[in-house]
């Protein structure tokens, strides 16, 4: 069921809630234990052979953590250890891999090789990128001793929690079992009134925001798709159109999920913070999905950057040294790793060429800037000039890099990508749908004259989106986020009460339990429940 669905608010939260209230007043254990359940009715609820696909791995990932955690330091022991967490990664892998890209790969080699294999479209379980992520973290922190002690109900409330179920945030054991352990399991009004305030401004993101915008975008993609030929307005509409779309859909759910994990008294890690505002692509990274780009940092980049600069230091060659690096030392030792991890999020985004192509572009965008950023600033000698000229002109650079990154990760074919960049660029013409043409009167003769013309098709799609983009821009670039207005109460992990500092007017947005604020979240509610049930869908939970 999904987070923004009358079943799902109306009947699965408070009957949820209410028996864990209920329970924890006698017993924490007993009150974590519905915890557990309630999570395995809400995944079977969209289709319970879901239960059946995942309880196997979630079962094999604990006996190898078991494994691991009885291991001692000797040194058969750490290599016995090794093995196990060797093992414990490929089984996850290779069990991502069966059920997201099998069929990816035979097209692939039909693609390459002119080979006929067929195709099996294997049920996908819902959220398996997210699980298997987390279920990998978890060994790799057993193995690392981060994690010394956990019982099977502890490791079951940690992999199936509902609020980040499906699609995340991706969190690890020791932020979120001290939680549990210590959560009262009673009722608390502010964690009620700040969990239901985190999840009513992600329905509205959600239900009014992206669900507004996303048919206008879709119909544009779909044009693209069947046609080709998209022009240039319509072709930065759909890009930018959907980067907004992507943004409330996801930023939308990850206040949900905070919210829902709050009424139970757990902070989640936060995931969003503002990326739309930032200034560099690696700034981007740092706060779109940023449990993700926490993952591959940690677990992929890292790793694979220390080996290779100790693989470098054994054979005497040079490292990274500042503005001092060598171009090789660079090429080797992050545009390599860089390139790489990205190439894996693309990957674990979604089966499919757009999506490797996306993982790459951003690979090859933070290359660049990490490049700009040894040698490039060298160039300035004065901070402030460089701050005050280069601030806005990195905005621009990284907005329309993630928006061209964007068209592949909508597109449903590279063919109609590549039609989309090409709009953007100019090759595909410039023209206007004919309906809004025969509004611009004089202005149309001009327009002509320049080589702008009419088209047919896309006249009301043009006009929403012409009226929805700069609203929705208008609220990501002016308006404080969610967390911002919340950050008195710590409304995720690490977020501070000084989080709206740099906010101008910002203590006219902050939130606090008073009338005005009801009556302000009462309309965001029932705005948000009068745009429940048309069709909708969040993006992430394909992954």
């Amino acid at each position: 069921m999904l987070f923004n669905s009358y079943e799902f608010i109306f009947g699965f939260v408070p009957v949820t809630l209410a028996g864990f209230l209920a329970l924890g007043a006698g017993s924490r254990a007993w009150a974590l234990r519905w915890l557990i359940l309630a999570s395995l009715l809400f995944y079977a609820w969209w289709r319970p052979l879901n239960v059946l696909i995942i309880a196997p791995s979630i079962v094999i990932n604990f006996l190898l953590a078991r494994a691991l955690q009885r291991l001692g330091d000797s040194q058969r022991q750490r290599h016995a250890a090794t093995a196990i967490l060797v093992l414990g990664i490929l089984f996850n892998v290779a069990f991502l891999g069966y059920f997201k890209y099998i069929d990816f790969a035979r097209t692939a080699i039909n693609d390459a090789f002119g080979t006929n294999l067929v195709l099996t479209h294997i049920i996908l379980p819902l959220g398996i990128s997210f699980i298997t992520f987390q279920k990998i973290a978890f060994l790799i922190d057993i193995y690392a001793k981060r994690v010394t002690s956990f019982t099977l109900q502890d490791y079951c409330l940690f992999v199936l929690f509902f609020p980040q179920l499906i699609a995340g945030p991706i969190v690890h054991y020791r932020e979120m079992m001290p939680q549990f352990q210590s959560a009262p399991c009673r009722f608390d009004k502010q964690n009620v009134a700040v969990g239901l305030t985190l999840f009513l401004f992600g329905l509205f993101k959600k239900a009014v925001l992206a669900d507004s915008i996303a048919p206008h975008v879709s119909l544009i993609y779909e044009h693209a798709a069947a046609g080709g030929g998209t022009s240039f307005f319509l072709a930065w509409m759909a890009a930018v159109g959907f980067t907004l779309q992507v943004y409330f859909d996801f930023s939308g759910y990850s206040d949900m999920a905070l919210g829902l994990a709050r009424l139970f008294g757990i902070r989640l890690p936060a995931n969003f913070y503002s990326p739309l505002r930032a200034s560099s692509i690696i700034d981007f990274w740092l706060h779109w999905h940023m449990t993700l780009t926490r993952f591959l940092t940690a677990y992929v980049f890292n790793p694979l950057m220390l080996a290779l600069t100790r693989r470098r230091l054994a054979l005497r060659e040079s490292v990274l040294k500042g503005p001092n690096t060598t171009l090789w030392a660079f090429v080797v030792l992050l545009m390599f790793p860089l390139v790489l991890t990205m190439f894996i999020s693309g990957v674990w985004h979604g089966a499919g060429y757009t999506f490797l192509v996306f993982g790459l572009l951003h690979g090859f965008y933070l290359t660049i800037n990490h490049g700009w950023r040894l040698w490039g600033m060298k160039l300035w000698s004065d901070r402030g000039a460089y701050l005050r000229i280069m601030n806005p002109v990195g905005f621009m650079l990284t907005f329309v890099s993630v928006a061209v990154a964007m068209v592949f990760f909508r597109s449903s074919t590279t063919g109609s990508a590549i039609d989309l960049v090409k709009g953007m660029v100019g090759l595909n013409g410039v023209t206007l749908p004919s309906a809004v043409f025969r509004r611009l009167g004089p202005l149309a003769d001009w327009l002509h004259g320049a080589g702008i013309g009419p088209q047919l098709w896309g006249g009301e799609d043009f006009l929403a989106l012409a009226m929805w983009i700069p609203i929705l821009m208008f609220l990501v670039l002016v308006f404080p986020n969610t967390l911002q207005i919340l950050a008195r109460y710590e409304p995720a992990l690490g977020v501070k009460a000084d989080a709206l500092g740099t906010i101008k007017f910002a203590r006219v947005f902050e939130w606090r339990p008073s009338l005005p604020w009801a009556f302000g979240m009462s309309v965001i509610a029932a705005t948000g429940i009068l745009f429940l049930g048309g069709p909708s869908e969040f993006l992430y939970w394909q992954f």
